[in-house]
């Protein structure tokens, strides 16, 4: 399959693509694939072959094909770059790029190596994660992300895990705010040279803010990277006095 080379241009006033795993669970404001999340118009598609439990596999069973016929139907149709609903396609994150031929941002993850170097040297980034023992190696190693980063997954036995994999959204808000904050807090605990949090899961960016409130840490995820991949995409004009 060739990249993308022209666009004819079916959408208008939306600089961003996102690409959706298809998914069922409810996702709250704050969450990448609820649209009252963001200030600027997006682009929702759907990849149908991307089953929420075949994302933490993808080093197994490959999705690439799919996410690029994904992007090819956006990028065509006028978007201005692309980004995506799981931290795990971080493995996919130059090879969508150079299919794509448009700025492309797969993953939260990118911003761990920009955050690193806020700190100072006797901090580490932390990383939350949906799935602990999946986030490492090569997805770590595709966004420049050091392998050594500390990494805490949410408890495979946790509402929060069962309800995405198997498409619940009766789990109440409140529930899954609890089991986030205490493994935000695990992690803490367990790395006490973290001085700032990046949120791997795209689903947990609703509890950003109450988790930086019990941390007492700077947390980034997908939000405040699909927010400076638009200001890019369009940035802001002044006019002058």
């Amino acid at each position: 399959m060739q990249g993308i080379t022209k666009k004819q241009r079916t959408y208008y006033g939306v600089d961003v693509g996102i690409l959706m795993v298809n998914s069922k669970f409810e996702r709250f404001p704050g969450d990448i694939g609820n649209a009252r999340t963001w200030n600027f118009p997006v682009q929702y598609k759907i990849v149908t072959e991307a089953q929420t439990k075949r994302m933490t596999d993808l080093h197994n069973a490959s999705l690439l094909e799919p996410f690029k016929e994904a992007a090819m139907e956006v990028v065509a149709a006028g978007v201005a770059g692309i980004t995506t609903t799981c931290g795990f396609l971080s493995l996919y994150q130059q090879e969508l790029a150079d299919f794509c031929n448009v700025p492309v941002a797969t993953s939260s993850l990118l911003q761990v190596p920009l955050v690193q170097r806020l700190l100072p040297s006797n901090k580490r980034v932390g990383i939350l994660t949906f799935n602990g023992e999946v986030l490492k190696g090569p997805y770590l190693e595709a966004v420049g992300v050091a392998v050594d980063t500390p990494v805490v997954g949410m408890p495979p036995d946790s509402e929060f895990v069962r309800s995405i994999r198997e498409n619940d959204n009766s789990v109440p808000y409140e529930t899954l705010k609890t089991e986030v904050l205490a493994t935000a807090h695990n992690l803490m605990s367990s790395y006490p040279d973290i001085g700032a949090i990046v949120l791997e899961c795209t689903n947990l960016a609703p509890y950003a803010a109450d988790i930086a409130d019990v941390c007492e840490v700077p947390v980034f995820d997908t939000v405040s990277l699909v927010n400076w991949f638009q200001a890019g995409l369009r940035p802001k004009r002044y006019q002058l006095a």
